[in-house]
C-alpha cells in the first residue's frame, strides 16, 4: 500500500517532469512555460486584471507584473486601461500564434506523459485528484 508521502511525492514528481518537458517543446518558440500560461489564460480570460493572471499562473502581482511589461515589450500581449486603476490585458495577433503553436507542443508532450494509461484511467486519476482539490487543508 502507498503511503500519502509516495503519492504526494509522485505527484510532485510528475509536475517536475510536465514542466521540463513543456518548457523544453517551448524553448525554440522564445517563450518561458509562465509566458505561455499567461497567453493561455488570456485567451480564456479576456482583458483579466493583472491580479487576475497572477493568480491563475500562480505567482505574485508583484512577479507577474515583471513577466507581463517583459510580454508586452516583446508585443505577446498589450495593456488596456480598466475602470479606476485596474489595468487589463489583452492578447496581441503575435501572441495568439505563439499560443496556438505552443499548444499544440504542451499537447503532444501531455499526450506522451500519459500514454501508459487507458482513457478511463486519465479520467479516473482526474477526479481522483479533483477530490483532493477539493478537500481543506485546514
Amino acid at each position: 500500500m502507498r503511503s500519502t508521502e509516495d503519492v504526494a511525492l509522485a505527484v510532485k514528481r510528475v509536475q517536475h517532469r510536465h514542466h521540463r518537458a513543456f518548457t523544453a517543446a517551448l524553448a525554440d518558440l522564445g517563450i518561458s512555460l509562465a509566458q505561455w500560461d499567461t497567453l493561455r489564460h488570456l485567451r480564456a480570460h479576456p482583458e483579466a486584471s493583472l491580479h487576475d493572471l497572477a493568480q491563475l499562473t500562480f505567482q505574485t502581482d508583484q512577479a507577474f507584473g515583471t513577466l507581463a511589461a517583459r510580454m508586452v515589450e516583446r508585443g505577446l500581449i498589450e495593456r488596456l486601461s480598466g475602470p479606476g486603476r485596474a489595468v487589463r490585458h489583452r492578447i496581441t495577433d503575435e501572441g495568439e500564434r505563439i499560443r496556438r503553436d505552443g499548444e499544440r507542443r504542451v499537447r503532444a508532450q501531455q499526450r506522451r506523459s500519459f500514454a501508459a494509461l487507458s482513457p478511463q484511467q486519465v479520467d479516473e486519476l482526474g477526479a481522483l485528484l479533483e477530490r483532493v482539490l477539493q478537500s481543506p487543508l485546514d
